[in-house]
């Protein structure tokens, strides 16, 4: 009797009662609705894909995966459509549906076109190289009056010209002047680097990558240095064209920068160290810094 009075006496309660219902309910609805379509909750375990070809990650795909293919390279002597990088991550928990960015093998060789390199330091020329997909294969150094300046290319032995059409990932050698003297670098800090930056390091400096270790490395393409011959100095003393031989381990498998900032300098390999270092850290400054990294 109490509560009809009350809504006779007040008509816009009963209003305002309903409303506040209304809101309530619609309220549920939707963020049981943005529960159900977000999958909230519902994470999953992404597992490793590099390696694979990308048709078997198609063909099962159960976490009905976004697969975007980011870049395909061509690699002479891998079969086409072999997954090279993922991200995210294995091991990432992720929803389903969620895109997955890969870089893989291309299924044929593009055509690049080779740069104009005489003239060019070893150095811009690598540049060069790496940014029209070749590679660069090793430094043959020989009398000339210029020194560090590249004076001829080859590939697989026989000569190759500026503008002309190459298939994308050849190995193309170089030929370089050694000037009025011989040249000296210092052999850069490998360890914890991949091996397309360190190729790149090495081959800059005038040196050559000698042997490559992949004892037991599952990716090739995330690998990382722990070990390099010779070692990173900080000095000037090695003459160019020396092989800098390297071991890879996977890059999972290590804390790379705590590889790094553990590294020691051997100073029994440092003859005069008072040489120039072309501005990378010296000896002193890695072993005096707790927290160095390239």
């Amino acid at each position: 009797m109490a509560k009809e009075n009350i809504l006779k006496r007040w008509p816009w309660l009963l209003h305002l009662l309903l409303m506040v219902a209304a809101t309530v309910v619609i309220l549920v609805l939707v963020f049981t609705f943005i529960k159900i379509y977000a999958r909230q909750g519902q994470e999953y375990e992404l597992p490793e894909v590099v390696g694979k070809n990308i048709a078997e990650l198609q063909a099962d795909n159960q976490l009905e995966l976004d697969v975007v293919v980011m870049d395909s390279i061509f690699r002479p002597g891998q079969e086409g459509g072999l997954i090279l990088t993922q991200d995210p991550k294995a091991g990432t928990m992720v929803k389903k549906g969620r895109k997955l960015y890969i870089t893989m093998t291309a299924y044929t060789p593009e055509d690049a076109v080779l740069p104009e390199l005489v003239g060019l330091t070893v150095r811009q020329a690598v540049s060069e190289l790496m940014a029209e997909g070749l590679e660069v294969g090793t430094l043959k150094f020989v009398e000339d009056p210029y020194k560090n300046i590249i004076v001829d290319q080859t590939c697989k032995g026989k000569a190759v010209y500026a503008g002309q059409q190459i298939e994308r990932g050849s190995v193309i050698d170089l030929v370089v002047g050694l000037g009025d003297s011989t040249g000296r670098s210092v052999v850069p800090f490998a360890i914890g680097k991949t091996r397309d930056k360190v190729r790149r390091d090495i081959l800059s400096v005038s040196l050559n990558v000698g042997r490559e270790h992949f004892n037991g490395v599952k990716h090739r393409e995330t690998a990382v240095v722990y070990r390099q011959e010779p070692d990173y100095t900080g000095v000037s003393k090695y003459p160019y064209g020396t092989a800098v031989e390297l071991w890879y381990i996977d890059e999972e498998n290590t804390d790379v920068q705590k590889m790094v900032s553990e590294f020691k300098v051997d100073s029994s390999k440092i003859e005069d160290p008072d040489f120039i270092n072309d501005g990378r850290p010296t000896p002193d400054e890695i072993e005096e810094s707790e927290d160095w990294t390239w």
